[in-house]
């Protein structure tokens, strides 16, 4: 039912979309003399990384009735939108959980935290042991080694912690895969811009 009704009010999600750092040249006055070129020096280069073209940041045009401040997941596509104003949305990519550990349902940003700290769930010990028996009991502090990144936002239903978060990542290359267990990550630099402007209490589907 959720994913009727999405497919239904979401068909122009993705369309004429403009990536978020285009900038308009500003019109020279009548008879005003050329500004000199910047020295290849003095031109910060732009910053990149190690995911598709459609996995950078851009604004897209949405459908004009979506909750403005909301956060849907199209999780076959791995886009996360943010409804920023009526039919206007940021759209970034991200990595999901692989197909037996996708979460898909509505929850709520319920706690946002920098650095955060990270500990396997009993789930992820019980798959594999190998990678996380150790940190099972204390757990990793939060630091750039973190596999949660910069910045994570948790995931409540009805008060209950899902276990589910949208957070950052030490493998960028991850992006745009199926590869978690279940949570949604996103490049360190992207998800710290989205953690700026999500405010707790924020509705979040994801499909």
């Amino acid at each position: 039912m959720y994913r009727r009704t999405f497919l239904t009010s979401l068909a122009a999600l993705g369309v004429a979309a403009k990536p978020l750092f285009a900038q308009a040249a500003a019109a020279a006055p009548a008879g005003a003399a050329a500004p000199a070129a910047a020295s290849p020096a003095a031109v910060a280069p732009a910053k990149t990384w190690p995911i598709a073209p459609q996995f950078y940041p851009t604004e897209v045009d949405v459908k004009p009735d979506l909750a403005v401040g909301s956060i849907i997941v199209v999780s076959d596509k791995f886009f996360l939108y943010h409804i920023i104003a009526p039919g206007k949305a940021m759209r970034y990519g991200v990595a999901v959980g692989r197909s037996e550990l996708q979460f898909r349902g509505q929850a709520t940003v319920a706690r946002k935290v920098e650095w955060p700290s990270w500990k396997p769930t009993p789930e992820m010990v019980k798959r594999s042991p190998s990678h996380y028996a150790r940190y099972a009991e204390t757990g990793m502090p939060g630091g750039p080694g973190n596999p949660l990144g910069a910045r994570a936002m948790y995931l409540y239903q009805n008060g209950h912690d899902t276990g589910i978060r949208i957070h950052g990542t030490i493998e960028p290359s991850s992006i745009g895969h199926a590869v978690s267990n279940g949570c949604l990550r996103m490049v360190n630099d992207h998800v710290m811009a989205l953690y700026k402007v999500v405010e707790l209490g924020t509705p979040v589907t994801v499909y």
